[in-house]
């Protein structure tokens, strides 16, 4: 059994003047298995589509990017403004902070620009077939991406004694849990429900309905990332002493939930 999981001691390897910081290598791995499942899938069921996914990635890929760094900003402000901060600290992506909600809104939404247009020359389904075949690659790259808050200790759980807890070093406990060394590996736990959940829906999805696969994924993310709230110490906004994310969560988890069941109401 562990006695704890260790905090890797490096996050970046410095080659000449090339920093690679592993938060970014994290990310990157994770779009390109994102982009290569997404492509076998929809050509596989499309096979006049092939090439359809890389030129949506151009568009899709930095959207999400902008998106989820947008939403760390508008939601912990405090962290780029105001005594003390420097409001160039947002462009330094490498350093963590991507909102998962900002990176799939704005993400998708610049992938059905470009789809839109593509579609239309190509005689390729509505947008909600093609969401579908990305939503497994895209919960395999959150499972891979998570493994960058790892490298940079941070987003973890409440203190606990578990064999599995993550041992966190104390310049990165929060204020009040300087006392504690070890905490629930929280990164872990949302990597491998990613991860699950991209199985069971390449397992299962071919009998719903175009759309419901899309919504299915953001509703069963919900689900875990509720849970993974619940147990998270980062500092953040709160309502009626609640995490903000947790509402997000029960929001776009019901919406979601919603649209499956609108979807259910297609047929191919």
């Amino acid at each position: 059994m562990f006695r704890s999981i260790p905090t890797p001691s490096i996050s970046v390897v410095e080659i000449g003047p090339l920093t690679i910081h592993f938060y970014a290598i994290c990310i990157i791995a994770g779009v390109a298995l994102a982009i290569w499942l997404g492509n076998k899938r929809f050509v596989a069921a499309y096979p006049n589509a092939g090439g359809v996914v890389g030129d949506v990635a151009i568009i899709a890929v930095p959207a999400g990017v902008i998106g989820g760094r947008l939403y760390h900003v508008l939601t912990t402000p405090e962290n780029f403004f105001g005594a003390n901060r420097n409001p160039i600290d947002i462009f330094k992506v490498w350093q963590g902070g991507l909102g998962i909600w900002g990176a799939i809104s704005l993400g998708a939404f610049g992938a059905f620009l470009a789809y839109r247009n593509r579609a239309a020359s190509r005689e390729l389904p509505q947008f909600r077939y093609f969401a579908d075949a990305l939503a497994p690659g895209i919960l395999f790259a959150q499972a891979i991406g998570r493994f960058g808050n790892w490298f940079n200790a941070e987003l973890f759980g409440r203190p606990t004694n578990l064999p599995w807890a993550l041992e966190i070093p104390r310049w990165a406990r929060p204020t009040g849990y300087a006392e504690f060394s070890t905490f629930h590996p929280t990164f872990l736990y949302e990597s491998f429900w990613c991860a699950l959940l991209g199985l069971l829906l390449i397992r299962y999805g071919k009998s719903l309905q175009g759309g419901q696969i899309f919504a299915l994924y953001i509703a069963t993310y919900c689900l875990g990332r509720l849970g993974i709230e619940l147990l998270r110490i980062d500092d953040v906004h709160r309502i009626l002493g609640i995490r903000f994310n947790v509402f997000v969560s029960i929001v776009i988890g019901v919406a979601s939930a919603v649209l499956f069941r609108g979807f259910s109401r297609n047929s191919r």
